[in-house]
């Protein structure tokens, strides 16, 4: 499932290119990586040749801890699968060998991304990110469906090195731009040596380029990768993640995915998200339908909606990413959907094999297999529920009175703990996992002083 479904485009690396690689010495290193929680490439480096006569066939492993951990990589309570009181022993890194490419920005690493099982053989890791949106896609499967995404991801790059900004403990960076550059070609120029590596070393990994614009706040620019099918989509976009940031570095700059980094326009990721049949066949359109819209895509589409409440914690899994959902931002509030209207949470666009979602809730630090998954269980329980779609929103969505997306993480914390539609699509196990991930986050946020709370109260309270 996790194969290309375009013709063309990049290369895709096989296990002959590697073993050529590896006896010629051009690759000496395979990165194995699986995403943890927060979204993050977590995993080893080992040596090609050693991979090659030992782990390609006798498997690895690493610490069951990876899914049990805050984003600090501190222990913590409160999770069933890992906990001194279990020993923290291990996970066995399932090799996924399509997803075999070139290490972005490393001339002589290649990098395999990895499912994860229990070593007793009882199965797939179910909390698992990534087994989390193959379970939804399995469900899609079964009716003879596929999903493809494509995200949108923003990012503001500063021409402070990671080491100074975290000596300024991020504060008064300088952005790559100083003003706004939104679809500027010469706001693009002017951090041309950054974007062009990106884009250039993506495209060598396997990863289909769309193109880079600028974006409204001071720095800030985003890179467009063409669809693909879902997990390949989410395998892609955390491969990119990892190497802009390392790219960034090399040029002696930084870059963050904060949904919101300061009191300008936030970091988003716009995911747009269909269905096909397993031949490849639109599912969603209908050219005889109103907007050419089909049964199937309204009854997905009101799904999503249905469910937005219930998942947002899943597209939006921060303290800092409620921070980015104010009227008027072009970051959504509005539980509603509209044909292009920016306003809503959900904007239908494209038409004929190109309708599609776009989900604009998400930021740029959501993590995309959850968020795909949530997108996707919830189209899926509208189409097994026959919801019926409420009409187009028109007009400002900021200020209606639609019922809006939670607005803090403990409001979209309770909002899923509680949610029975959630535990019935991805179990009792999954939610509880993911709740007290939450919990962390908040418990950590209640006992830190932030600056606003000096500035405000050092002398004049």
């Amino acid at each position: 499932m996790s194969g290309s479904i375009h013709a063309g485009g990049p290369k895709q690396l096989t296990l002959d290119d590697l073993r050529t690689g590896s006896a010629s010495g051009e690759i000496d290193t395979v990165v194995i990586a699986v995403t943890d929680m927060q979204g993050r490439l977590t995993g080893k480096r080992l040596h090609a040749a050693y991979f090659l006569d030992h782990v390609l066939e006798g498997g690895a492993e690493g610490c069951n801890y990876l899914l049990a951990v805050d984003v600090d990589m501190n222990t913590v309570d409160g999770y069933a699968m890992s906990s001194w009181e279990k020993g923290y022993g291990d996970f066995e890194f399932v090799l996924d060998l399509d997803t075999l490419r070139r290490t972005p920005g490393q001339p002589n690493s290649v990098t395999i991304q990895c499912d994860l099982a229990w070593l007793d053989g009882s199965g797939p890791v179910r909390e698992s990110p990534r087994g989390i949106l193959r379970a939804q896609v399995e469900r899609a499967a079964e009716r003879g469906w596929m999903a493809i995404a494509g995200t949108e991801l923003e990012f503001i790059l500063f021409e402070d090195s990671y080491a100074s900004a975290w000596d300024r403990r991020y504060v008064g960076l300088t952005g790559a731009n100083r003003y706004n550059v939104d679809y500027s070609i010469m706001g693009g120029t002017a951090v041309e040596p950054v974007l062009r590596e990106i884009r250039s070393e993506l495209y060598a990994a396997g990863v289909t380029v769309e193109g880079t614009k600028g974006e409204c706040n001071f720095g800030q620019h985003e890179i467009g990768f063409l669809y693909d099918e879902v997990v390949r989509t989410c395998d892609n976009h955390v491969i990119y993640k990892t190497a802009a940031k390392e790219i960034a570095a090399k040029h002696g700059m930084s870059l963050t995915f904060m949904a919101k980094y300061d009191e300008r326009e936030g970091n988003s990721c716009h995911i747009h998200l269909s269905l096909r049949g397993l031949d490849g066949e639109a599912v969603f359109a209908d050219e005889d339908g109103e907007g050419g819209q089909g049964v199937l895509h309204d009854q997905f589409l009101a799904g999503v909606l249905a469910t937005m409440r219930d998942f947002t914690f899943f597209y939006a899994p921060n303290i800092n990413s409620y921070k980015r959902f104010q009227a008027g931002s072009f970051a959504p509030t509005a539980i509603a959907w509209g044909r292009d209207n920016r306003t809503c949470a959900l904007r239908v666009v494209g038409h004929g094999a190109g309708l599609r979602m776009e989900n604009r809730v998400p930021g740029g630090d959501v993590n995309p297999y959850l968020a795909v998954a949530a997108m996707l269980a919830g189209g899926l329980y509208g189409i097994e529920h026959e919801l019926e779609l409420e009409p187009a929103f028109e007009g400002n969505a900021y200020v209606s009175d639609v019922e809006t997306v939670p607005g803090t993480l403990r409001e979209a914390r309770d909002v899923l703990a509680k949610s029975a539609i959630a535990r019935e699509i991805f179990g009792d196990d999954v939610v509880d996992h993911y709740v007290n991930a939450a919990d962390v986050e908040l418990k950590a946020f209640d006992a830190a002083v932030t600056d606003w709370e000096r500035i405000r109260g050092f002398e004049r309270l």
